[in-house]
Parts: C-alpha cells; sequence; structure tokens
C-alpha cells in the first residue's frame, strides 16, 4: 500500500511539473524571480520532447509500482498518461516536436514580457 502511494504521488509530482513547465512563465509575470526555477524546467521540458529523453521520474514511478506488486509502464510519463487522453495514435516524433513548441509558444511571450520590464526598470 506504502509503494502504491509513493507511486501515485510521483505520478502527481510529474504532473505537477508538466503543468510548471507549461504554465509557469505566466506565474513569473506575477513572481519575476520565480523565473530562475522555471527557465530551466522548462528548458528541461523543451529538450525531452526535443530530443526525445527519458524523464528520471518514469523510471521511479515503475520502481514503486513494481514495489508494489504491479506493472509498470515501458513508455513516458506524457505517452502512458497524457497523449491517450488527447490522442489517439502513438505517440510521433512529430507530436513531440509540436509538444516541445507548445512549451515554447506558451513561455516566450511571458519572459519577453519580463525582459521588456525589465529594461524599463534600468
Amino acid at each position: 500500500m506504502l509503494y502504491r502511494l509513493a507511486a501515485d504521488a510521483v505520478v502527481l509530482l510529474h504532473l505537477g511539473f508538466i503543468l510548471f513547465v507549461l504554465l509557469g512563465g505566466l506565474l513569473a509575470l506575477r513572481w519575476p524571480r520565480l523565473a530562475w526555477l522555471h527557465a530551466p524546467a522548462a528548458i528541461w521540458g523543451m529538450a525531452v520532447e526535443f530530443f526525445h529523453l527519458y524523464c528520471p521520474l518514469t523510471p521511479l514511478e515503475n520502481h514503486f509500482r513494481a514495489l508494489a506488486g504491479d506493472n509498470g509502464y515501458s513508455s513516458g510519463f506524457i505517452e502512458h498518461y497524457l497523449i491517450p487522453l488527447i490522442y489517439p495514435a502513438d505517440l510521433t516524433e512529430a507530436t513531440q516536436a509540436v509538444l516541445g513548441l507548445l512549451v515554447l509558444a506558451i513561455n516566450l511571450p511571458p519572459y519577453l514580457l519580463l525582459a521588456r520590464r525589465a529594461l524599463r526598470s534600468h
């Protein structure tokens, strides 16, 4: 039971991280210092999509699931949980590129606005 809860906690952490990667630039507009935490997270999120990297949270969740006697999954978090909800087909390189560009498109305008604010204040 404890391992299953740990696996579920990793899933929630993973989802929270993805939402932060996607929308953290908007939070940085309100709290500009948050950009120091968000920018590296967004870069990591884009790198995972553009370069097909494996997020370390996926094997951690699978480890806890195995300890709980459950089966893990071989694909990544996005492929396992999110893509089936959004896209009926398997994750493709083109889809990953779109996801990476989506992170960039959502976060670039807030960061440009933050840069403009910073330049005006100096």
